[in-house]
């Protein structure tokens, strides 16, 4: 059988390819050509076909789409550059699903898609953290990703396609350890439930022939061997780095307009199988990985809190908010927190321009002095 993958060389993406290839599918890989893919592509050299190209791009979409029975469409841009940057998440993530739909229904014989959503589509979750797929849809405050995800799902719903939609959980891999500014974004009291990487391909390859999918949405999560607090997951995770528990303060996290939650997976379990890894399972592979480093990272500790924390935003309106409110009532720090959380970015911004201007003039003043001095030399 035919399959095109989009977003091949990305994290879940490699592991669904692993997957097409361990089944002996014929595998056609749809990706952006840039030097980090084309290093990925050389590992796979003569057991997959790749066409480069842009999702944007109709003429190159139709080109991948063409002669496929399935697509696995994983390709999106995901936070923290969807949110940073809505408008090329919404040309990618619901354009180029687009324009996937209309190169499916070119064909003679019109390709099934199976399309990879995530739980951001349900929003907040914290006070009522178990998620069925019939719950309302409600992007948190912010959440552009979440909106162009629903977006997608309205197009392929309603496109007469063939499709399969999986809504995807907190995804863990071992090859992803990197602590990026997003993980500042989620509350520390959200539940989540995570799912290997491995899980997440197996799932998708195993639907490929699965009559029960089509024209379903299924939730797809690790089970409840999987599920766990953020505060208490991250408190796991910095011990195994050799950096102790509460190593990062409570301040440096949002407290509202995140995602995640405890998913019912039962539907998509029975039908798929492919619940393989559990929790302690991760942790034991990170153990493995992170190895002896562990021991040195106490020396190092505070610089690795200090540099994290500068990517924190939550924080920096921690400490702006101490050193500015700091000398007023308990209800003038109220007022003035409201006003300042609300015009945060701007004030920040306005703040560093100041201090730019500070110095600048400064500067100033010195060369004026400098030569104030160079005059009088010469006079005297």
């Amino acid at each position: 059988m035919k399959v095109l993958l989009t977003g091949a060389f990305g994290n879940v993406g490699l592991s669904t390819l692993k997957e097409l290839l361990k089944k002996d599918y014929s595998v056609r890989v749809f990706e952006v050509y840039n030097r980090k893919n084309r290093k990925i592509a050389k590992k796979f050299k003569n057991r997959i076909e790749i066409t480069w190209g842009d999702l944007r791009n109709k003429e190159d979409v139709n080109l991948a789409v063409l002669n496929q029975e399935i697509i696995i469409h994983l390709a999106a841009i995901i936070p923290p550059l969807a949110d940073a940057n809505p408008e090329l998440a919404e040309s990618v993530n619901v354009g180029g699903t687009k324009n996937i739909l209309d190169a499916i229904k070119q064909q003679l014989h019109k390709p099934k898609l199976i399309f990879t959503s995530s739980v951001a589509v349900y929003g907040d979750r914290r006070y009522n953290p178990m998620i069925e797929v019939t719950d309302p849809l409600a992007p948190s405050k912010g959440d552009y990703y979440a909106i162009t995800k629903i977006s997608a799902e309205k197009l392929i719903r309603e496109s007469g396609v063939d499709f399969a939609i999986f809504r995807l959980t907190y995804i863990t891999s071992i090859d992803k350890l990197n602590m990026d500014p997003l993980m500042f974004h989620m509350p520390l009291d959200t539940s989540i439930e995570i799912c290997d990487t491995k899980d997440v391909g197996l799932a998708l390859v195993n639907a490929i022939e699965c009559d029960g999918v089509w024209g379903e949405t299924f939730n797809l999560a690790g089970g409840e061997q999987c599920r766990i607090t953020y505060r208490e997951y991250l408190n796991d995770m910095m011990e195994i780095f050799g950096l102790g528990r509460n190593f990062l303060p409570e301040e440096g996290f949002a407290d509202k307009n995140f995602h995640c939650g405890f998913m019912n997976t039962n539907k998509s379990q029975k039908i798929l199988k492919y619940q393989k890894h559990t929790l302690e399972d991760y942790y034991r592979e990170v153990k493995k990985k992170i190895g002896p480093k562990k021991h040195f990272m106490p020396a190092i500790k505070w610089i690795v809190r200090l540099n994290l924390l500068k990517r924190s935003e939550s924080y920096r309106r921690h400490k702006f908010f101490r050193k500015k409110a700091g000398a007023f009532t308990i209800s003038e720090n109220k007022l003035i927190r409201k006003i300042l959380a609300a015009n945060f970015n701007q004030i920040e911004l306005l703040e560093k321009k100041v201090e730019k201007l500070e110095e600048l003039t400064a500067n100033s003043i010195k060369r004026e002095e400098g030569t104030s001095n160079v005059n009088q030399v010469q006079s005297a």
